[in-house]
Formats: C-alpha cells, structure tokens, sequence
C-alpha cells in the first residue's frame, strides 16, 4: 500500500492530504529516465576511451601501429648507414676517379635533382604517421635517385678505364718544340700586351721563339684537322683533333709536314717554325682546346719536363709581357 502523505494548513488549524498531479508524476518518470540514459551514454563513451577497457582489435591494432614505428626506425638507421657510403662513393667518384680521367665532375645540384618543387606525397597525407611515413619515402626516392646516377657514372668511369691507354696517348702532354734551356718560351697564356695595339688583349696561348725551319712537333695523337692559312691572324697554321675533347692549334708556320686528315702520334713532326700572318717574327703560337674551351698550355706540360723545369717555365709564362702576336 502506496504511502499518503499529509501537509499542515496553517490557515484552517488542520492536515491535509498531499495530492500529486499525474502530469507532474509522468514529467518526474521522464527526466528521470533521460538522466539515467545520457548518464548511460557517457559512461560506456568514456570506458571506451580508456586503455584499462580496451578492446582485443584495439589492443591488436596498437601493437601493429608500435612494431610499424619500430621498423621505420630501424629502416631509417640503415638509411643512414647506406646515405654515409653513398657519400663516400660520390667524393672518389669526383674527387678521384674523374680526376685522375681529366672529366667534369658531377655536380651537386644533378645529383639532388628531380626533388624540389614537386609534390608527389599527397597520397600519404591525412593519416596519424603521415610524418613518419612521407619523410621515410622520400628518402628511399632520394637513395634510388643517387645510386642510379652513381651506377652511371662508375659505368663511364669503367668505359674511360679500358680506353685509358687511348686517352694518355691522346692528351697534349709535351712541348710543341724543343726547349731545353726552357728559354724559347717567350709569352703565357692570360692578358698580355697586344705587340700591335700595345693593349692589353686576352693570349689564348703560349708563344714560342725559334729559328724559322725549327720543327714542330704533336704534342698528342691524333687526327689532322686542317692545314691551311684560312683562320684570321694565325696564317698557316695546324689543327688537329686528338679525342676526348682536346685539340692543339699551331699558328704561324713556314711550311707543313703533314695535311688534313693524316694521322699522327705524339711525337711526330708536322711542321716548321715561321712567321706568317699576324707574328712580330719567328715563333710558334701554340693553343689547347678541351671541350671547345680554350685553357693553359702549361697545366699539361708533364710528358718530357721535370717538376723543377716545369715551376721554372711556369715562372716564366706567368710573366705580363708583349706578346708575339
């Protein structure tokens, strides 16, 4: 039996029954049971979201996410293990190899190319490693880029090896004329006195003086260019085209020993001192060409001169003096 509960009526002296309205009964049943549902739903959200009540695929799935950082980490050590020989490889490569073959090195801007600018990890965004995971592609791409660039060049380098014989022969290494007392040479490559204009004017090359009928010899093998007196300024002059990107030229003759097309060994006379077009007398000019670029005669004086000849010639041809032509 339901309990009855009484008031006092202050006004009347006496108690009177307490009586609830059934809407306010129904209203009390419904915030009740609203309560005891959100109170439910928060509950069950936060023991969900605590690692005391995980569940067994949660529990699956963070293992697998901690041994995935393991083995990024572990793959990135090696990464820097193999980044620290690739290095090693690169500075012989440059440093070494290419060096002792007279070739261009391989620039640091070739090597890194292809991987600035481009967005090409888009795909790997939006996850909760996506950091990880980018970083560690990119230098997989990174490492793949080097080692092809350095399994070609080693390639060429290994091509240069087996024709190395061809490439010494090839190289001007000796002085176009005799010069023992080191005295012919007159005029360095650099900015010297022009003998005409009496400015100073760019010498492409290295002037040597000689009785007109002195022999000229090749300075490298190679093959005849042209024999003529066509060029402006050098009048009869040689070209000859040894390989490897290296040309000679030899200006001024009184006459040839050799003609277009003849091959030659280093050595080999191919023609005799004069003063024909732009001279001031008797003198072999004489021009090195590696890639089309003019450069110093004196850098490849190593095939028939001494180290202690060599600074003394060097001394000489660095002297700003007048030109022969």
């Amino acid at each position: 039996m339901a309990k009855v509960k009484y008031y006092y009526d202050s006004e009347n002296l006496a108690y009177r029954k307490i009586i609830t309205k059934t809407r306010k009964k129904i209203g009390v049943v419904l915030l009740f049971l609203l309560a005891s549902a959100l109170f439910g739903f928060l509950s069950v959200v936060f023991l969900l979201n605590t690692p005391y009540f995980e569940t067994p695929k949660n529990r699956l799935q963070a293992r697998e996410i901690e041994n995935l950082k393991l083995r990024y980490a572990i793959l990135n050590k090696k990464m820097d293990q193999v980044e620290d020989v690739i290095d090693f490889i690169e500075d012989r490569d440059n440093n070494l190899y290419r060096v002792y073959f007279n070739t261009s090195p391989i620039t640091e801007e070739e090597r890194k190319a292809g991987f600035k600018g481009v967005h090409r990890y888009k795909d790997l965004e939006g996850f909760d490693n996506s950091q990880l995971v980018i970083n560690t592609t990119k230098r997989i791409d990174v490492l793949q880029k080097a080692l092809a660039i350095q399994s070609k060049s080693l390639d060429a380098i290994l091509q240069m090896a087996k024709t190395k014989d061809k490439l010494l022969a090839a190289i001007p290494a000796i002085q176009p004329v005799k010069n023992e007392n080191l005295k012919s040479m007159v005029s360095g490559f650099g900015y010297r006195t022009d003998p005409f204009t009496k400015t100073r004017k760019m010498h492409e090359g290295m002037d040597f003086t000689a009785k007109t009928g002195t022999p000229i010899y090749a300075t490298g093998d190679g093959v005849v260019e042209r024999a003529d007196n066509t060029a402006s300024g050098y009048g009869n002059h040689i070209v000859i085209r040894h390989g490897f990107g290296y040309e000679t030229l030899y200006g001024h003759l009184s006459k040839y020993k050799c003609r277009a097309g003849q091959r030659i060994n280093r050595g080999d006379i191919i023609g005799y001192v004069g003063s024909t077009g732009r001279s001031e007398g008797p003198h072999l000019h004489y021009e090195v060409h590696k890639n089309g670029k003019v450069v110093n005669p004196l850098n490849f004086y190593y095939g028939n001169i001494s180290a202690v000849e060599y600074v003394a010639i060097a001394q000489l041809a660095n002297q700003e003096n007048q030109s022969f032509d």
